[in-house]
């Protein structure tokens, strides 16, 4: 027997066995549309399976991957050694008065959506974040002047071994693309959220205004893993791009938007190590023409 069939027999005693993959490619959970393999692939049902899941794999020394919604992460060509773990089957949003409980593998931008329903004003940002509530709060994730930490109440946390954790606010330690969660490498299990009551033809106005700017400004055609670099302090990542004369340069198949500076979109046949060699070049040419170092957003996880 090998190590990989081991993990998946002894992982299905403790979840639902259909929903463990061996030698899973990665590039149909991924926004980018690229990476290889995972060793194996599992996606609890429940927290109790997750926990089980996280649990196990430290245990017993096993590299774990929490992939969200897959849109924030470029996985390399060769695949993900050990276990990969996605918490999408976890993904129930309840309202309760100006209150929005949310599981990890829900879209963020599916709680707003549900917030606006409720006529629940605050979480409009989020409306057209492509990512995971378990991945926005790894990354206080944020757009249009509007951030997790101005709503978030607590959130319930799996540490690396597996243990339960409820952080408040303050104990979150939110700025800007932080949290303590990705610091210590946390897993999210759910997030509390408060909003007000609003006035509802407000709410539809503003979600369809940052609906327009979204879609009149970004290259939506495209797979891509969304805003690429981190905003340098005193400068805008896209402006920088842009004025290094950036926009339609690339590696192979991947490509500096031309709609977008800040964005880097697969044409279609590009490969993970097309897109992070285009990273590399832009980084490389924004720091020769302007000095500024551009630090990374995305995460790059793998082999190559």
């Amino acid at each position: 027997m090998t190590t990989i069939q081991k993990w998946a027999e002894d992982l299905a005693q403790l979840m639902n066995p259909n929903n463990i993959k061996k030698n899973e490619v990665l590039k149909e959970y991924t926004m980018t549309k690229l990476g290889g393999a995972a060793d194996l692939f599992v996606m609890p049902d429940t927290e109790d399976e997750a926990q089980a899941v996280i649990k196990y794999a430290y245990d017993n020394h096993i590299p774990l991957l929490m992939l969200g919604n897959g849109s924030n992460m470029v996985v390399r060509d060769g695949g993900v050694r050990g276990i990969v773990v996605t918490f999408k089957n976890l993904n129930k949003i309840r309202v309760d008065g100006t209150r929005i409980y949310a599981e990890s593998g829900a879209l963020i931008k599916d709680v707003s959506k549900k917030a606006a329903q409720e006529s629940l004003t605050g979480f409009e940002f989020a409306c057209g974040i492509p990512g995971s509530v378990g991945g926005a709060m790894a990354m206080n994730a944020g757009a249009y002047g509007g951030e997790i930490k101005d709503i978030i109440i607590s959130c319930t946390v799996l540490t690396k071994e597996g243990k339960k954790l409820v952080l408040t606010k303050d104990e979150l330690e939110l700025r800007y693309r932080h949290s303590i969660i990705s610091q210590e490498g946390y897993y999210v299990l759910s997030s509390l959220f408060q909003l007000e009551k609003g006035d509802q033809k407000e709410i539809d106005e503003k979600i369809a205004d940052l609906t327009y700017k979204r879609e009149s400004k970004q290259p939506l055609e495209y797979p891509s893993a969304g805003s690429v670099f981190k905003r340098p302090p005193g400068y805008f990542a896209g402006k920088l791009i842009q004025d290094s004369g950036l926009q339609g340069k690339g590696v192979g198949g991947a490509e500096v938007s031309t709609k977008h500076a800040g964005f880097i979109i697969n044409k279609g046949n590009a490969t993970a190590t097309d897109y992070i060699q285009t990273i590399e070049m832009v980084q490389g040419v924004v720091k020769e023409k302007f000095g500024v170092d551009l630090e990374l957003e995305v995460k790059i996880v793998g082999e190559d």
